[in-house]
C-alpha cells in the first residue's frame, strides 16, 4: 500500500490572506483647541461602515467621546486663562496645571475608547483608538484624531 502525499506550492494560499485597509479618521470640529485636542468630534456616520457598524452605534460611542469633551475642556479653558495671567510671575510653571489636565483628559478618552472596544468594536472586527497626527499642511502643528482601524479577519482554514 503505497500513500501519495500532494504538496502545494507555499504561494497558493498567498492571495488569500486579507490586507488590511485604509483605516477611517475622525478629525475635531469643535470651536476650541487646546494642546491639539479639539472640544468636539465629527459624528457624521462614514459611508466606509455602511454594513459592518451600525449609525445608532457609532453615534452612542462619538456621544460618549464628546460627553468626556464636554465635561473637561471648559475646566482646561478656565485653567489656560488663569496660568497665561500669572505666566509672567511663576516664570511659565502657572501652566503646568493645564499640561496635567490635558494628560489626565487624553487618558480618559484612551479609557473611554477602550471601553468600547471591549464592549462592541472588537467583536465587530473594528478598533478605536487616539491618534496625534499632523494638521493639514503644516506640519509643526499636530492635533489628535479618532482613528478607526478594520481589523482584517484571520483565516483560520489555512494550513500553518
Amino acid at each position: 500500500m503505497s500513500s501519495h502525499i500532494s504538496a502545494t506550492s507555499d504561494g497558493q494560499y498567498a492571495h488569500t490572506i486579507p490586507s488590511s485597509k485604509e483605516p477611517i479618521i475622525i478629525r475635531g470640529v469643535g470651536r476650541i483647541t487646546m494642546f491639539g485636542l479639539n472640544s468636539r468630534f465629527d459624528t457624521e456616520f462614514p459611508a466606509v461602515l455602511t454594513g459592518r457598524l451600525a449609525p445608532e452605534e457609532l453615534s452612542d460611542t462619538l456621544r460618549r467621546i464628546n460627553a468626556v469633551l464636554h465635561r473637561t475642556m471648559p475646566n482646561n479653558a478656565r485653567w489656560l486663562v488663569c496660568g497665561l495671567i500669572f505666566c509672567c510671575c511663576t516664570a511659565g510653571c502657572s501652566l503646568w496645571p493645564v499640561v496635567c489636565l490635558n494628560k489626565r483628559t487624553v487618558h480618559a478618552l484612551e479609557k473611554t475608547l477602550d471601553r468600547e472596544n471591549q464592549v462592541l468594536y472588537n467583536k465587530l472586527g473594528l478598533h478605536w483608538h487616539l491618534a496625534r497626527r499632523p494638521a493639514d499642511m503644516n506640519h509643526s502643528l499636530t492635533e489628535y484624531v479618532l482613528v478607526l482601524e478594520l481589523l482584517p479577519k484571520m483565516p483560520i482554514l489555512l494550513p500553518d
